[in-house]
């Protein structure tokens, strides 16, 4: 690590002779491997970008010159580059370097930007900005790649910048073919010809100077290209063709996503994905009318088994959440019972879709929110702690929330089922856990503890009902209360049956992993209000804010969703109420 190592910045880097640079990317490369392979995290982008991020180092002189990363997760080298190669073992770590840029940790994170199709827009208003504050002489540069391409918000950023082809700023376009996995649609396939040579640029046809294709991987090509766009003084796109996974062989080899993203080392378990995954498969044997849709994710969220039983019913629709909603909106109408596969954050994406192209018409879809609630080392901008407030403002839509495995086969049987509008299956990125049998059932509500004092009601959400449960025991052992726990399984709307239950105690602590305004807490508290229950509604949830990156058990234990956190809540809430007026 020579070269590394004696690397505190950019300046150091611009000044390393051209003979050094394929010595520094190889020890890059055996970094990145080394320690990705203990921490985790997005290995195959990063491996794919060593040449381009060495090259676009050497040009521009970030921090004066801006350089916007679509989708941050490539950033691990500018990471590296930028200072921050020794603290690479913190990688995704709590208090260590995110896997994203952040802007707290370096002045040369411009934003922080992890949801994918955002760069553009970033970069349009950054030369706009420029042009207007006196700064000509700063460049503005988007490092974006082929998948992001698929997403409307670049289309609808290129519409501007082309829009004014003599505003200086430079596209990176990364193109390795794939985001998780191959690019999808004319986008992929027009730079499939262009990197043949049998295209004419799109980019060029719209007003945009062209240059390339360029190897990825030759720093000198690359640098003498970035120079030419930079002393263009004009919109530019640079297109640059790289191997995902490049220098590591089961990278390369991995012909579905290139190691995309990697776990570490940890014991084999069953996730909620693997589970969703498999029951899909089924559903489909017996629902001819069921498709699954997903927006670059077909992988990740768990339908790679279905795809591989039923090709023809599996559609992955790019980095466009939007379309992809609305889309299904459009099969629901012709007749089949869309699923629509995405994780929770980015169903912040397609809300408007959601509530007035599907919501609006009382279609028949079911929305799989994968990564709901604490998602852990991926942080702030992926966990997925907005969907019930988002949901919850929905008309006509129902919310389920599975505690266990049995339960999220029950819960997606019935979602399907369903026929007067939209249903939502969300579950977090986590092992799925022993099974919790309940002890009754009310109505939809399953009753898992009942004691004949009643002391305290814990209504728990999803996985968190083992939290609840164990906090209940220690509640009846340590303090003497009377606590019953249940799982209302349909979180939203707030079911009558809920409502009547809870109207019994002077107590109710609800428990979600979700952001406290606005979310299934909230809706509890209104019903029963509305309903004249003298029961004091008592919200365990997450605070609104921007959670880190750590551990999901550390951080639903930092917010007080642990055992612990409950007995604590409990033990305030009746504390309060036994309290003189």
């Amino acid at each position: 690590m020579a070269y590394l190592s004696s690397l505190s910045g950019p300046s150091d880097l611009r000044a390393l002779p051209e003979s050094a640079l394929g010595p520094l990317a190889l020890e890059i490369r055996e970094r990145l491997i080394e320690v990705v392979g203990t921490t985790g995290g997005h290995l195959g982008p990063n491996l794919g970008v060593v040449e381009l991020t060495i090259a676009l180092h050497r040009v521009f002189e970030s921090p004066r010159d801006v350089i916007i990363w679509d989708t941050g997760h490539q950033s691990y080298v500018h990471k590296m580059l930028t200072g921050r190669s020794a603290q690479l073992t913190t990688l995704r770590q709590g208090g260590g370097l995110s896997g994203y840029p952040a802007q707290v940790e370096s002045e040369h994170d411009f934003v922080e930007n992890s949801h994918a199709s955002t760069s553009l827009s970033y970069l349009d208003g950054v030369a706009k900005g420029f042009a207007l504050t006196g700064a000509a002489d700063r460049c503005a540069v988007a490092v974006v790649g082929d998948g992001s391409l698929t997403g409307g918000m670049c289309w609808e950023a290129l519409n501007n910048i082309a829009g004014a082809p003599d505003r200086p700023c430079v596209i990176v376009l990364n193109d390795n073919g794939r985001s998780y996995a191959p690019t999808v649609g004319a986008v992929g396939a027009h730079l499939a010809a262009l990197r043949s040579g049998d295209a004419a640029p799109i980019f060029e046809q719209i007003g945009l100077a062209y240059l390339g294709p360029i190897d990825g991987h030759d720093v000198a090509a690359m640098e003498a290209a970035f120079r030419k766009a930079r002393d263009l003084s004009a919109a530019v796109v640079v297109h640059c063709v790289t191997t995902k996974g490049l220098g590591y062989a089961p990278a390369e080899n991995d012909e579905l996503e290139k190691m995309h993203a990697i776990s570490p080392p940890a014991p084999p378990s069953v996730t909620w994905t693997d589970a969703f995954g498999a029951e899909m498969v089924s559903i489909g044997a017996a629902r001819p009318e069921v498709v699954a849709l997903s927006a670059a994710m077909v992988g990740p969220t768990g339908l790679l088994p279905f795809a591989a039983a039923y090709p023809d019913r599996v559609f992955d629709l790019g980095i466009a959440e939007q379309h992809t909603v609305t889309s299904a909106a459009g099969m629901a109408i012709a007749g089949l019972h869309p699923v629509v596969c995405v994780y929770s954050t980015f169903l912040n994406r397609a809300f408007d879709q959601l509530l007035m192209d599907v919501a609006l018409h009382r279609l028949p879809v079911t929305f799989v929110l994968d990564r709901a609630g604490i998602t852990g080392s991926d942080g702030p901008s992926h966990h997925g702690m907005w969907d019930l407030t988002l949901l919850g403002t929905v008309p006509g839509v129902r919310v389920a929330a599975p505690r266990d495995g049995t339960q999220l086969c029950a819960l997606l049987h019935e979602a399907v089922d369903w026929a007067d509008g939209p249903t939502v299956l969300r579950f977090p990125k986590a092992s799925v856990g022993a099974a919790i049998p309940a002890v009754d059932r009310i109505g939809d509500v399953d009753v898992l503890r009942a004691d004949a004092s009643r002391d305290v009601l814990i209504v728990a959400t999803g996985p968190l009902t083992g939290a609840a449960l164990a906090a209940a025991s220690t509640l009846g052992t340590s303090d003497g209360l009377g606590v019953t726990v249940v799982d209302p399984r349909w979180i939203l709307p707030v079911s009558d049956d809920l409502v009547e239950l809870a109207s019994g105690y002077d107590t109710v602590v609800t428990v979600e992993d979700n952001g406290v305004h606005g979310g299934f807490g909230s809706a509890v508290a209104q019903a029963l209000r509305s309903a004249g229950a003298r029961a004091g509604v008592h919200v365990l949830g997450l605070p609104q804010r921007f959670q880190p990156h750590d551990a999901r058990a550390a951080l639903l234990a930092a917010n007080g969703l642990d055992a612990d956190g409950i007995v604590a809540r409990v033990r305030s809430a009746v504390g309060a109420v036994a309290a003189p007026a």
